[in-house]
């Protein structure tokens, strides 16, 4: 039976080369191939790739593009040479929006003739923007400083002025629009803006948007809270992943003031594994988790460390969640401040796990099949030396891992005749074992399928993988493996391989290669060489192809890791990388030569505070939009292709009496399937394709299956010189978050410094740069520290704020890290804004040795308002007083450190505010001038005179000393700071028939408004009448068919309601300017409204109206008649109409009743002035006026709408 198999792929391999082999392989057949990626971008290079081989006459080679209704010509050429191999470059305009194109390829020669039209699809281009400000997070009153960067999917940058859509703002945690940059300028792709916080702003998260285009935009998010920053940090050090087999868990936690020194301080620490459905609150946080907690006392490194047993966790217990949470509490010693971090363990059942690396899915018969293989445990820690059996079709081989648990293997092919092949990699047998309470250990094993490679010659290139990641600024060597059949090559000597490299979907680099072989077989191995650069990055793809005088194609393909390298290199460096205090130090900077960059210097503490994403290579490299194609489609587009190619019919066969049934070719890989997981569209003449079956029968189906370190003590060998004299004083006043926040240009050799100094906190200092430039791009540095420091200091400890009259305490600690015990004396400087007393008796001097501190304390009450200064001194006393045992070493010179501190001091009480606002009417005589700002016009009025308002400042007698503060604005429009909030007025209409029309209306107003004031922009007018159009069609879902409206229209059995009836007529009148209305809808209200219309010229309610506050909370025949009357007016029916000339007559007649509301007043007062009816007006007004509520300069009406 076996040798009956054998013989039947015999005959099966025969008959397909008879079928498809129609030449002569020695014969050389002319050849052509037109390579494109499938996805072009706009306003970007992109290259076409022309392949023609063999020829023996001159040909026309055409390229046409069908893209934005007309043809371009992306080759035409007359190519006479016998071999062309070439990439043209080109580049599309900008287009509206994605969109498909179609190119046709045309060769046309005297026997040869080609034309082929296939899709492909553009894409604009899109810059990538990002958004960095100086810190996470800012105090109310701070400045936020923040820079726009623009570059193109190079990373070049982008050089053009920001477009009046991508005006970048800031929106506050409520999203309302706090300010707008206009005609923000990009130079080098950069910009830099700021904007100052109130000393009172809404707390929480800010964001600064920038626009990009119509639907794309970016956002950055900062925090605005009162917070004090913290001195230390608390890192909590445990494994990421254990296996319910560990019986231990390592516990350590420490604690770093922010310049490196370890925290003294007591650690406790609690060690939780919570249940996976916690019970009731009833039962406490014994129902949530297990727990077990310990407290240590620091050691001299600052951390307490333990090992906690895991028993009590049940790690192979069901119930629980999967991972053990660690919270570790530092209480520093003699401040009390305590800082908490946190840490996660997760929990695994996975004793092993094996997975294929770098494995191809396809595999060539007579190429060793290459592959990595990779053995880790449960915590992803690699597991060395441990044999893994990789087993392919009943062939078994041992491997052993090295000490990354990783082990190469290659597999011989050349027996392998299978379609399709299952290659399994094992280290250990499964348990079968299972329990509804207990968890299984389990040890995996990895599987995958692997298809064969169509050739009909048996000829193969492969590619063989690089598995580390390759290293930009050099060179790389990619090794290939050949087969080369007598029957495809025959006479040949020479054979040109070609070869692409791909990255963000395009052609980057191309070139060729002469392979010599000699008669019969070849087969063996070549390098290619390519350099590695930031424009193959982050995925380099390969293609390697040659085509056999019969026209066949053998391709390979392969990806490459790149490191994400950018451009521009930057460097970036302190000299010195330590200092003190108040001294100086030069940040040295090197680049590309005129380059424009931006540099950044934060205190570590604020990091600690609000980590953020940092910037680095990575995250700008996330910022692209596409990385790689794979396949044609992309997004909603599908441009998939059919094989124009006959279909080949097998029959069956019969062989010794049975009956054989022909594999389908289906599974297997071809040319083509490599050009079309790179993205490239082929118009080819050669074959590319397997040969596809008419019938198809069941074959095997493809599968694939993917698959804190403690910190050492820092030195503090900084060494301290005292001499004889008299103290030695720094005071240290001057504690900046943001200390660098410059722009700089290099020179003409990519040098730049700066000479800074260093401010006066005790901190490390997290410097970095980026730089852009047009000729190499943009760079980053990688970010530098500088620490300032000095051996013996005092730090106060203090809120963010206190009241005043209430008593605090203020702490001071002073802090030694010289190499003797020293006597020391620490006083307050006294003031008149604050009264302190000490805590304890305070002594003359106090005893410090090495590396410890003392904390003196005073209860301190504030008498002033605002920012209070508090200034402390120490000083190194020469006293020849021992500290114990231990003899003080008096410094030939004392050192005495001074700090000033300020602490924001609030009132007491509750706030209250009072607005006022009155409308002005200036004279001014003629513009003087025009100011033009960005399409802007700004009028500038000189005034006949000078103008004067009083305004009412009179304070409640139960006011707060020192607490009032006023503020004034004064704009040049009557509808005041409503204009400044159009967001707020242009909405999208929507929900029922009463919602859609309350935000309706607005988008009327505003246009009209706008318009007279000659103030409307074009983005604006689009936008209302997208939004009234859309609320238009909406309505007519609310329309019954007698004409009226409802809030939920016709279905729900209501009538129409002659209240939304109304303001669905006035507001449809109002806005046919503005847009299509159907006169019939108008009308069809005007009558249903008439009939409503009684004898006495009253209308009478109809329906129901749920927003009472449309109608002003009155529900009379009266009001409603005058809010009728009114719509009728601005549609506007003439005074001389019937209907308008009853109602009219209704209302007077209850004019002259001295009980109607106020609201109802007003409207009939609106009413009669639109009918000019003057004298009826001027009555209203005037009883309007009487009923007012008047206090100072101010008039109200008291009116409840519910």
């Amino acid at each position: 039976m076996c040798s009956n198999k054998t013989l039947l792929s015999e005959i099966l391999c025969v008959l397909i080369l008879i079928r498809f082999q129609t030449a002569s392989i020695h014969i050389f057949v002319q050849q052509y191939m037109v390579l494109l990626p499938f996805l072009i971008h706009t306003d970007s290079p992109e290259k076409v790739c022309v392949q023609l081989t063999h020829l023996n006459e001159s040909v026309t080679l055409s390229a046409t593009l069908e893209y934005q209704g007309e043809n371009r010509s992306l080759i035409d050429d007359v190519v006479s040479e016998k071999d062309v191999f070439t990439c043209i470059p080109f580049s599309l305009p900008k287009s509206n929006s994605t969109s498909v194109a179609f190119l046709t390829v045309m060769v046309k020669g005297a026997t040869l003739q080609f034309r082929s039209r296939k899709s492909v699809l553009v894409k604009n281009s899109e810059s990538l923007v990002f958004v960095q400000t100086d810190k996470p997070i800012y105090k109310p009153g701070q400045t936020v400083l923040f820079r726009i960067v623009s570059l193109d999917k190079d990373f070049y940058p982008l050089l053009y002025c920001l477009v009046t859509l991508s005006y970048p703002h800031l929106q506050d945690p409520q999203r309302n629009r706090v300010y707008q940059w206009q005609g923000v300028e990009l130079e080098t792709g950069l910009a830099q803006l700021s904007f100052p916080l109130t000393s009172d702003p809404i707390q929480g998260t800010y964001k600064i948007v920038v626009q990009k285009s119509f639907s794309s935009y970016v956002e950055h998010s900062f925090s605005v809270k009162e917070y004090v920053l913290p001195k230390y940090e608390v890192l909590v050090k445990l494994p990421k992943m254990i296996t319910i087999k560990d019986k231990e868990l390592p516990v350590s936690v420490c604690g770093l003031y922010t310049y490196g020194k370890p925290v003294p301080g007591l650690v406790h620490v609690q060690v939780c594994r919570k249940f996976s459905h916690s019970a009731s609150n009833c039962y406490g946080k014994e129902a949530e988790a297990v727990c077990e907690e310990f407290t240590r006392q620091v050691n001299a490194r600052g951390c307490a460390s333990g090992v906690v047993r895991t028993k009590i966790f049940q790690l192979q217990r069901r119930g629980y969640e999967m991972s053990i949470e660690v919270q570790g509490k530092i209480t520093e010693d003699g401040t009390g401040i305590e800082m908490t971090g946190t840490g996660s363990c997760g929990i695994t059942p996975i004793m092993s796990k094996i997975s294929f690396d770098l494995l191809d899915s396809l595999y060539r018969p007579g190429i060793p099949l290459f592959g990595k293989v990779k053995l880790v445990d449960g915590t992803d820690a690699p597991i060395a030396n441990e044999t893994i059996t990789i087993s392919v079709d009943s062939v078994e081989g041992n491997y052993t891992t090295d000490e990354q648990g990783q082990s190469w293997f290659s597999i011989d092919t050349t027996t392998f005749t299978q379609a399709s092949l299952e290659i399994r990699a094992d280290h250990k047998p499964e348990l079968n074992c299972y329990d509804s309470e207990w968890i299984t250990p389990s040890y995996e094993h990895a599987m995958r399928r692997i298809n064969r490679f169509y050739s009909p010659s048996k000829s193969f290139l492969k590619i063989e993988p690089k598995p580390e990641t390759l290293t930009c600024g050099s060179p790389t060597e990619i090794q290939v493996h050949y087969i080369f059949t007598p029957e495809a090559i025959g006479e040949q000597k020479k054979i040109v391989i070609y070869y692409l490299v791909m990255a963000k979907g395009g052609i980057i680099l191309e070139d060729t290669h002469d392979l010599t072989v000699n008669t019969g077989d070849a087969y063996g191995t070549f390098q290619l060489t390519f350099p590695v650069e930031a424009t193959i990055a982050p995925l380099a793809r390969m293609l390697v192809y040659t085509i056999l005088p019969s026209g066949e194609v053998i391709a390979s393909s392969a990806d490459f890791q790149v490191e994400s390298c950018l451009p521009n290199k930057v460097r970036l460096s302190f000299v010195p990388k330590e200092g003190l205090p108040a001294s100086n130090t030069r940040l040295q900077l090197h680049t590309s030569p005129r380059s424009l960059c931006a540099l950044r210097a934060v205190d570590k503490s604020v990091l600690l505070m609000k980590p953020e994403d940092e910037l680095s290579p990575s995250s700008v490299y996330d910022l692209l939009p596409l990385k790689e194609i794979r396949g044609y489609s992309f997004k909603d587009y599908y441009l998939e292709e059919d094989n124009i190619n006959p279909c080949v019919s097998l029959d069956n066969i019969l062989l010794n009496g049975f009956v054989y049934i022909p594999i389908s070719p289906d599974g297997e890989g071809d040319a083509y399937d490599i050009l079309k997981e790179l993205g490239l569209k082929v118009f080819t003449s050669s074959k590319i394709h397997k040969p596809e079956i008419c019938q198809h029968y069941p074959g095997h189906v493809m599968e694939r299956i993917t698959a804190l370190n403690l910190l050492d003590d820092l030195d503090d060998e900084m060494a301290e010189h005292m001499g004889a004299g008299n103290p030695t004083e720094t005071v240290r006043k001057y504690f900046p978050e943001t200390w660098i926040w410059d722009i700089v240009s290099v020179n003409s050799e990519g040098n730049a410094a700066l000479d800074v100094t260093i401010p006066d906190t005790i901190t490390e200092w997290k410097a970095n740069a980026f730089c852009t430039s047009a000729d190499t791009g943009f760079g980053l540095s990688p970010t530098v520290s500088l620490r300032a420091f000095q051996p013996f200091f005092v730090e106060l400890t203090l809120p963010y704020s206190v009241v005043r009259g209430e008593s605090f305490t203020l702490k001071a600690t002073v802090f030694n890290y010289l190499a003797a015990c020293i006597r020391v004396s620490v006083s307050l400087a006294e003031s008149t804004h604050f009264l302190a007393t000490p805590v304890e008796k305070q002594e003359e001097s106090y005893c410090i040795c090495v590396n410890e501190r003392k904390t003196v304390a005073w209860a301190v009450t504030p008498r002033s308002l605002g920012q209070v200064e508090f200034s402390v001194s120490t000083e190194a006393l020469q006293n020849q007083q021992p500290c114990g045992n231990i003899i003080v070493e008096t410094p030939e010179k004392g050192r005495k450190d001074t700090v000033i501190r300020q602490l924001l001091v609030e009132v007491c009480g509750l706030q209250e505010t009072s607005v006022q606002g009155c409308l002005t009417l200036l004279a001014a005589t003629h513009v003087c001038r025009y100011i033009w700002n960005f399409n802007q016009i700004d009028l500038v009025f000189i005034l006949e005179k000078s103008m004067s308002e009083p305004v009412s400042l009179v304070l409640p007698e139960t006011v707060v000393d020192g607490s009032a503060r006023a503020y004034f604005s004064v704009l040049g429009d009557i509808m005041g700071t409503a204009m400044q909030n159009l967001h707020q007025l242009l909405q999208m209409p929507f929900g029922c028939g009463e919602q859609n029309m309350v935000l309706f209306a607005p988008n009327i107003y505003v246009l009209d408004y706008l318009n007279k004031t000659e103030q409307l922009s074009e983005e604006v007018k689009s936008k209302a009448i997208g939004y009234l159009v859309s609320g238009y069609q909406r309505q007519l879902k609310y329309k019954h068919w007698d004409g009226s409206y409802s809030t939920f229209g016709p279905r729900y059995g209501q009538v129409g309601n002659t209240w939304l009836t109304a303001f669905v007529l006035k507001s449809f009148a109002q806005a046919r300017p503005h847009i299509f209305i159907d006169e019939k809808h108008i009308q069809d209200a005007l009558v249903w409204l008439t009939q409503k219309q009684k004898e006495n010229g009253c209308f009478r309610s109809s329906g129901t109206l749920l927003n009472n506050a449309m109608k002003g909370g009155v529900n009379d025949e009266i009001t409603l008649t005058a809010y009728i009357i009114i719509a009728l007016l601005e549609i506007p029916l003439p005074v001389t109409h019937s209907v308008v000339r009853n109602a009219l007559f209704c209302l007077e007649t209850a004019a002259d009743e001295k009980e109607n509301h106020v609201y109802t007043k007003a409207l009939m007062a609106y009413a009669f002035a639109l009918a000019g009816k003057e004298e009826k007006r001027k009555a209203l007004l005037g009883s309007l006026e009487k009923e007012a509520v008047k206090k100072g300069e101010c008039s109200w009406w008291d009116i409840s709408f519910f």
